[in-house]
């Protein structure tokens, strides 16, 4: 068996009835949408097996990205954990059937203590569906195996949907990264998030005056290993030269030894203060198309520069 042929055809197989499955959402996830803003209580997942799996990391997204949410296994519900729903929460079933009879058990259970039920089905004919006070169509009509019974592209639907759903809230509540630090300190993504430049910023500042030669630039350049320096006048920083600037130089120039700081520099350079976040420093960079921004005190135009951040001090955030 040729894998990677096969592994490509899995692939689009699951790209297909994505296709398939985007073109079938309307106003239903408008009315999910609104129904989840208005509830005063949370969002709670259920499902039995695999799609048991997708919907508590539907339920995790939407936790840490500001909508209250819980799952509850439908194996466990009917044994002391229908207590977490209440009144005011909106239970939200995945089942690829709509006929998994341990769902369908609990959902009898949720209807008594009046909480609204969303359905996340591959059938909006089935009992689920019948049950259920809104219903969100996946269904697929292929899986990804020659196994038909195994869910691959059924689950697939599910978690996307999932991730649009929590999208669609998030921007709604407008949702910030300053947000998702508050609910995400830990790990790389945590560090990611609450990283300021002042963390990643070199604090040694390359610096040459206006009158400086050509050698002289270049050795400021390597010699603090930064790929620029910053121009002075005297005390005050008027602008950048960069390696980029340094190149170009030499391609326009025969003769470079007697050029000076003033006829290479990039007059003016981009700021940023140091409690500045990480994300937002790189940004700028992308937006604006460089490299380094100098780092200053304060946002008065004389501020002093403290510190460096060039791309290599963030490039390792992923």
């Amino acid at each position: 068996m040729d894998f990677v042929k096969r592994s490509q055809e899995v692939f689009q197989a699951e790209i297909d009835e994505l296709a398939k499955v985007k073109n079938n959402i309307g106003k239903e996830m408008v009315q999910l949408v609104d129904l989840i803003l208005k509830s005063k209580g949370k969002v709670v997942f259920t499902g039995i097996g695999k799609t048991g799996l997708i919907g508590r990391k539907i339920s995790s997204t939407l936790t840490s990205t500001g909508t209250p949410s819980v799952f509850m296994s439908a194996a466990e519900a009917l044994h002391g954990d229908l207590g977490i729903i209440c009144r005011d929460d909106v239970v939200i079933a995945i089942s690829n059937s709509g006929s998994s009879q341990e769902i369908l058990n609990v959902i009898d259970s949720i209807k008594k203590i009046g909480s609204s039920i969303v359905a996340i089905t591959g059938d909006s004919t089935s009992e689920l569906a019948k049950k259920s006070d809104l219903i969100i169509n996946v269904g697929v009509e292929n899986e990804a195996s020659n196994l038909k019974f195994v869910p691959m592209c059924s689950t697939t639907a599910a978690l996307v949907l999932g991730d649009a759903l929590a999208v669609c809230l998030l921007e709604s509540r407008h949702f910030k990264s300053d947000d998702f630090e508050k609910f995400h300190p830990g790990g790389a993504l945590g560090e990611k998030l609450s990283a300021r430049v002042k963390d990643r910023m070199y604090k040694q500042v390359p610096k040459v005056q206006e009158s400086a030669l050509f050698k002289d630039i270049i050795y400021e350049v390597s010699n603090m290993r930064q790929g620029i320096t910053m121009v002075y006048k005297g005390s005050v920083a008027t602008g950048i030269i960069t390696d980029g600037d340094i190149r170009r130089a030499v391609q326009k120039h025969d003769d470079v030894k007697s050029l000076m700081a003033t006829d290479i520099m990039t007059v003016g350079f981009k700021r940023i203060l140091p409690d500045t976040r990480i994300s937002e420093a790189l940004r700028i960079m992308n937006e604006n198309k460089i490299t380094s921004l100098a780092v200053v005190q304060n946002e008065k135009q004389d501020a002093e520069i403290i510190g460096i951040l060039h791309i290599h001090n963030i490039i390792d955030f992923k």
